[in-house]
């Protein structure tokens, strides 16, 4: 422990595992260090005796529900873009080669009662039956004019400024209609509240894009992947990448205290009564209680169940998004599904989520919309959990800490926050320009 070090990480959860790779990767030295005995933190991998104990406090779960070993429930499942930033950055780190992906069946929207798969192409408008038949007309339109965007090739823009000009203007342009944009902007473009309707229409477009492109790379029914066995492969990816450039990883280090010196910058980190020294801390809030404040709170349901999600044509693996005013909400509500086709759970077994920004203290209730689209279900835990942004100024203490993980069930708001810190550690941006094929994923159903 008594050794200098650039960064010393806490906790291992997904967001400080990226990070801790993308700096060894860079050359930093970089010591990580969590105070439990697993890897994981938040975002760890349960089997099904501990999920047992976490909520019912024993382990002795059914036995009709298979044996224990062969689940690995995701305590924060997301599923991955398969052209998104965190593919990348798991190629930057040359840490794909260490997974095996699989390609995710299904991506679906709910609307007025029915669950329908996202279109995400001018053919698939066509053939959707969640808009009429003058709406998919204008949905094609659209959606041609989004394919063919090239941002070098003012050809492409129709006379449109998308740096400049609302994503509602852009729209307003086809004529969309109320159902449509609200589709197309939670359950495609994955922006969270509406508010992206007053941006400048070009990122609307990339992630339009980045969701079509995403889906013709594995040609599945979905833009996602998911790695076979669940992610609580990736902390242990990292922490094999990690010790490839000098890095070292120590679980079951009790009482991690982040050391300040008299200006309030960081010196090291002390624990067992040992103090390593460094110039940088990374960390999540649970470390640093005193250097966050709490932003809202996640409510989820996580099922076992013996069937896919009704009305998912029968995927093994699927996100349903159901947008804010579907339900007269604030907040969007996920439904993760995932099963033995990712070995996850036993032959004939699925795992779901239901996850949703807290809005009452009733989660029960709060999430019962959406429990009530799984069908029956073997065995159901209700939990909620707070979430925390960080108050400290990093710029002046180089105390480095992540937000807390959000209820949406795919990485895209998680890398958004992985992205910052790396800008704010290291002072550059991360470069992405990958090739893409280091990461392959099989199909979807076996």
């Amino acid at each position: 422990m008594d050794e200098d070090y650039d960064v010393i990480v806490l906790g291992t959860g997904l967001k400080e595992c990226i990070l801790s790779g993308l700096l060894s990767v860079d050359g930093l030295k970089v010591l990580h260090m969590d105070r439990n005995d697993y890897y994981g933190g938040e975002s760890s991998s349960l089997m099904l005796n501990q999920l047992w104990k976490r909520f019912k406090g024993d382990e002795n779960p059914s036995e009709s529900l298979g044996i224990s070993k062969e689940y690995n429930v995701d305590m924060i499942p997301k599923f991955m873009m398969a052209n998104g930033v965190l593919v990348r950055a798991l190629v930057h780190a040359n840490v794909a080669k260490y997974l095996n992906f699989k390609a995710v069946d299904g991506s679906f929207v709910y609307n007025k009662g029915k669950i329908y798969k996202v279109p995400a192409t001018d053919v698939e408008a066509l053939k959707s039956s969640i808009m009429g038949l003058f709406e998919k007309r204008r949905a094609r339109k659209f959606f041609i004019y989004v394919q063919d965007y090239e941002e070098n090739d003012p050809k492409s823009h129709e006379g449109l400024d998308l740096t400049t000009i609302p994503a509602k203007e852009l729209i307003s342009k086809y004529g969309l209609e109320d159902d449509t944009i609200e589709f197309i902007g939670h359950a495609l473009a994955l922006y969270t509240s509406d508010s992206y309707l007053e941006q400048p229409a070009i990122d609307f477009v990339k992630r339009i894009r980045l969701y079509a492109e995403s889906i013709a790379r594995f040609e599945s029914g979905s833009p996602y992947i998911y790695p076979m066995y669940g992610l609580g492969e990736l902390p242990q990816a990292f922490a094999r990448l990690s010790a490839v450039y000098g890095g070292t990883y120590m679980l079951n280090k009790p009482q991690c205290k982040v050391e300040f010196d008299d200006s309030g910058k960081v010196i090291g980190v002390t624990s067992d009564g040992e103090t390593a020294k460094c110039k940088k801390v990374v960390c999540d809030p649970s470390y640093v209680p005193d250097m966050v404040k709490k932003v809202g709170k996640v409510a989820r349901a996580i099922c076992i169940m013996s069937h896919p999600i009704p009305d998912t044509n029968e995927c093994h693996s699927a996100q349903v998004i159901i947008p804010q005013k579907q339900l007269n909400r604030n907040s969007d509500m996920y439904l993760f599904c995932c099963s033995y086709s990712h070995n996850v759970a036993p032959q004939g077994k699925f795992i779901s989520f239901v996850t949703t920004e807290a809005e009452t203290d009733d989660p029960e209730s709060e999430l019962k919309p959406g429990v009530d689209l799984l069908g029956p279900v073997d065995e159901i835990f209700y939990e909620t959990y707070d979430r925390y942004e960080p108050t400290n100024d990093s710029g002046a203490d180089s105390c480095f800490v992540s937000t807390s993980y959000d209820a949406t069930t795919h990485f895209e708001t998680t890398m958004i926050d992985v992205l910052k810190l790396y800008t704010k550690i290291t002072g550059k941006e991360l470069n992405l320009s990958v090739d893409l094929s280091a990461a392959s994923a099989s199909g979807g159903e076996e």
